[in-house]
Order: structure tokens, then C-alpha cells, then sequence
């Protein structure tokens, strides 16, 4: 099926090009063909201008560039001069993007048209709503309490700013009743990539070093979506532990870079870190 161009989707996320090393992966990248599409899932970095160098650079090789926000873009970071916060400062980084020709989620879904398409390509933003808690914990208030006395609390909670959304958890909501119209309003007949930094379900957080991060890695309220809405892949980030699943039939690729020290520990980083989304690899 498809086939109109002869290009590749790829993906990468979590480039946290605020380190040199990381910096330096960025300005290597480059497609393997004029027709290669690029999905960035988020996490590119903290400072508005450190964010607008990377997409504006894989927007300059990339024949089209598909970028959802992760946490730290929506941070209102001390360093940095742009001083917008939640909302307004989410949609300051859609403009820049629109300007560069980058396909945001308040956009038309593009349709994929390559090898194993047509496909729709559903970029969300959809945050997280404290609902990934560890088993016997019923309520978010009783949840952060117990991430706070095993000292596992995400600095989101200093810099990521809901405004004017009064919680987080709030906007969460919002965006997620926004996305669940326009993905079932999308053509029936395509099948779909879904595409959020956090991941769609509870599942990928089962392997957290710190079980008590989960409350800022997704929600509850998506957690059948891919079955739902027709994913062929479902790709994320978020995490740092790049790596394939498979639910329902359905494959997940979490595709992040993550901080220098971990990928140095592990010895991870490939030559070329930005994965196949399709054609699906084989195997």
C-alpha cells in the first residue's frame, strides 16, 4: 500500500540540546533521503531559543518535520527571556513552528502517503493527570505525597505553569476532550500513528527505576486509544528508555535520546538515533 514518495517517517525525541554532547547529536542528524519525514516527540529543550535553533534546523533537511511539546518546552525556565507561562507559552512555540512550516498539534493531521500508507499522522498534545499511581494509592493528593517522601518529584512542578488552567491536571483534561473529537473525526477508513510525548497507556511506566514518576507520565483516560483510533504505531517519548512494545497488536516505539549520562552508562546512542517509524522495520 502507498508508495507516492520514496521517503522514510523517522522519529527521535527528549534531545535536551541544553547539553553540548546532545547539541552536538542534533547537528548530525541528517535524512537519508529529500523525501524523509521527521516526527520530534518532544523534550527538544527548556529555552525558547535553544527550542527554535533545533526545529529550525531539522525543518532546513527534512522534508516535513512533526513536532509535539514534551514537558520541558512548557517549562517557564529562569534562563530564559521568554517569560509566557502555560497556555500562552505553548502556543508562542506553535507559532514559531508554524513559521518554519512545522506541522504542530493544532494543525490539519497530515496524511502519509509513503510505503505502508496512506496513513492519518495524529500529533497530540495531551499532558498528564496524576492517574498512573502505584497500586493501593486512589487519589492524586495521596499519590504525591507518597512521591514526595520517596523523593521522586518532577520539577514540573516548579516550572511547568497550567495558566489559566488552575492544575495541571486541569489542562490535562482539556486537551484530552479536545483530541478525543478531532481523532474521531479523522477518515474511518485510514488507520492512524499516534504521536504524544507521554505515552498513551500504563504499561511502559512498569519499568521505571522510580515506580513514583508515573504520576507525570501519562493518564488513565487513554488508555485505549490506540485500539480506538486505529494506530498502526504509536510513538512517545518521555520515558528515556527507548524500546518497542507491542499491545493489542499494536506497536509502540519510544524513541528518546534522554540525558547524556545515560546514554553514555548504557552505551545506547547508535550512530543514528532517529528510528524507523515506517516502513515498519522487519523484526
Amino acid at each position: 500500500m502507498g508508495g507516492t514518495h520514496r521517503g522514510e517517517l523517522l522519529a527521535i525525541s527528549d534531545l535536551h540540546v541544553a547539553y553540548e554532547e546532545n547539541r552536538a547529536i542534533v547537528e548530525r542528524l541528517r535524512p537519508g533521503s529529500d523525501e524523509d519525514w521527521v516526527i520530534v516527540a518532544g523534550d527538544v529543550g527548556e529555552v525558547f531559543s535553544d527550542i527554535e535553533w533545533a526545529l529550525g534546523l531539522l525543518s532546513e533537511r527534512f522534508a516535513k518535520v512533526i513536532w509535539v511539546p514534551g514537558n520541558h518546552e512548557l517549562w517557564s525556565h529562569p534562563k530564559d527571556p521568554v517569560e509566557e507561562r502555560g497556555v500562552a507559552r505553548y502556543q508562542r512555540l506553535v507559532e514559531m513552528c508554524r513559521a518554519k512550516g512545522i506541522v504542530t498539534p493544532e494543525d490539519p493531521y497530515p496524511v502519509w502517503q509513503g510505503k505502508g500508507g496512506p496513513l492519518t499522522l495524529a500529533p497530540l498534545f495531551l499532558l498528564y493527570d496524576y492517574t498512573f499511581r502505584l497500586d493501593g494509592i486512589d487519589s492524586k493528593e495521596a499519590a504525591l505525597a507518597h512521591a514526595h517522601q520517596a523523593g521522586v518529584v518532577c520539577t514540573d512542578e516548579h516550572f511547568l505553569h497550567p495558566d489559566p488552567y488552575p492544575t495541571r491536571d486541569a489542562w490535562c483534561r482539556a486537551r484530552i476532550e479536545e483530541t478525543e473529537r478531532r481523532l474521531a473525526a479523522c477518515d474511518p477508513a485510514l488507520r492512524t500513528v499516534l504521536i504524544n510525548h507521554w505515552p498513551l497507556t500504563r504499561l511502559p511506566t512498569r519499568v521505571l527505576r522510580y515506580p513514583d514518576f508515573a504520576l507525570w507520565c501519562g493518564s488513565e483516560l487513554t488508555a485505549d486509544w490506540h485500539v480506538r483510533f486505529r494506530a498502526e504505531t504509536v510513538v512517545y517519548g518521555h520515558l528515556h528508555i527507548p524500546r518497542v512494545t507491542v499491545e493489542d497488536g499494536v506497536r509502540f516505539q519510544e524513541v528518546s535520546v534522554g540525558y547524556p549520562r545515560e546514554w553514555k552508562r548504557h552505551g545506547r546512542l547508535p550512530a543514528d538515533p532517529l528510528r524507523r517509524i515506517l516502513p515498519v522495520p522487519v523484526g
